[in-house]
């Protein structure tokens, strides 16, 4: 009787949710209090995928069921990123029956990588992809070597490993196991010889300590890395990017098939990687997932284009708290040829929580927007003196700051034609985007 009634509170709770623009985890909280074990008690899909990490588990979960609907599969997802228990109980408890069981081929689930080990206490994925683990929000979450402990305890014995194989730290998970396939990428056009950015949190082994060594890396410390006492290196992929073409916006997978990139960013490819091998192990041939993937545009706002004025503009949304997730879009902006302007907002630095901690701006390496076609840059937001003291650290000499967010737009409209680039977090994004004309 409780199991009943907790799907039909959840159910419920989620029906009026939607009506007010609402209600993706408060109906799981509900239900969790009704029947703490409710997601024991449900009969769950056969296939059960996770996806969790520092960085892409939205988009790799989105192009994971994009490519399994595509191959005919009924997939149920938290489209809306409510990635917690409460959240998780909300999407499984909503696609159940009333006698408990979720009728669809593929449960597909984004877990916050703090709290896996309590969304997967009653039940474990058959499948489950780590993207990648590094400093990110550092008052939530402290190390990546505590986020690694934490997500420890959810990994089943039975359960199916998809790693990053370029990461060291996540590379640590399949130690001891037997069932763990890997992605990663292979030396290629957008390869350096060592690690860059401001910070360095691969120069030490996570196993033993001794210092790291790399032979090629894509990005900060992602790369092919091998310690020099333990032996603890990149392993043999299962699934790789064998060739980049940036210029032509084309990546290859395994030498075989050629997927075409809507987004010219290594984050991307990475993404588009993790999710190639997920559905290749779920039995979807490379081809297909290949298909779909080629020029695929993502529905989850993390980029979107606009005009403002003259401008022609594009979100690239940054996390805040996570200053590889900016270095590798300031990258973007710096591989670009035209003539741009830059917009940095930090307005408010979490949605979740109260923080004015603001050290994560002296981990982003802002001298990367220090090329010829960066006329300028424009600082803005409640943090914006935050970020003038960043760069005041800088080679740049062409930033100014304005704490209003919606006078940084007017001046920004009423000057120039150039690209307009804004880089910020998705808590910030609507401040600017309700100020410009969307494009389709």
């Amino acid at each position: 009787m409780r199991k009943f009634i907790a799907i039909l509170v959840c159910k419920l709770g989620r029906a009026v949710g939607k009506l007010i623009g609402k209600g993706s985890s408060m109906p799981g909280q509900a239900a969790l209090k009704i029947c703490p074990d409710i997601l024991q008690r449900v009969k769950l899909p056969k296939h059960i995928i996770a996806v969790t990490g520092s960085n892409g588990k939205t988009s790799t979960v989105e192009m994971i069921a994009a490519i399994l609907r595509a191959g005919g599969m009924s997939v149920v997802y938290n489209e809306e990123g409510s990635n917690q228990i409460e959240g998780v109980a909300t999407l499984v408890l909503t696609h159940a029956t009333l006698g408990g069981e979720v009728r669809a081929d593929v449960l597909l689930i984004e877990s916050d990588e703090r709290y896996a080990a309590r969304t997967f206490q009653f039940f474990h994925p058959t499948e489950f992809v780590i993207t990648n683990l590094y400093r990110d929000q550092l008052t939530r979450n402290g190390h990546p070597e505590w986020v690694y402990d934490a997500i420890l305890p959810a990994i089943h014995p039975e359960t199916k490993l998809i790693l990053n194989a370029d990461d060291p730290l996540s590379g640590c998970f399949a130690r001891g196991r037997e069932k763990v396939k890997w992605f990663g990428l292979d030396r290629c056009s957008v390869s350096m010889d060592s690690p860059d950015g401001v910070y360095h949190d691969g120069a030490y082994c996570p196993v033993c300590r001794a210092p790291m060594e790399y032979d090629y890396v894509h990005y900060n410390h992602i790369g092919a890395y091998r310690c020099t006492k333990c032996g603890h290196r990149k392993p043999r992929t299962d699934y790789t990017v064998t060739a980049v073409d940036l210029d032509a916006s084309t990546l290859t997978i395994d030498g075989e098939v050629t997927v075409k990139l809507a987004f010219r960013s290594i984050y991307n490819i990475y993404n588009i990687l993790a999710a190639y091998a997920a559905c290749r192990e779920c039995g979807v041939p490379g081809e297909a997932a290949a298909g779909v993937l080629s020029g695929y545009l993502l529905k989850n706002g993390r980029m979107q284009t606009f005009r403002l004025g003259a401008h022609h503009g594009t979100l690239l949304t940054s996390k805040h708290e996570n200053s590889i997730a900016y270095d590798t879009n300031l990258r973007y902006i710096a591989g670009t040829e035209k003539d741009c302007v830059v917009l940095v907002i930090v307005d408010a630095v979490s949605r979740k929580y109260f923080t004015s901690e603001t050290s994560w701006l002296w981990d982003i390496d802002f001298d990367r927007l220090n090329v010829p076609h960066v006329k300028r840059v424009v600082l803005a937001g409640r943090y914006c003196n935050d970020l003038a003291e960043r760069f005041s650290f800088t080679e740049l000499d062409n930033w100014s700051a304005e704490p209003d967010i919606a006078a940084a737009a007017s001046e920004l409209k009423a000057n120039g034609d150039e690209e307009l680039f804004v880089v910020t977090c998705f808590s910030d994004r609507d401040k600017i985007l309700s100020r410009v004309e969307k494009e389709a």
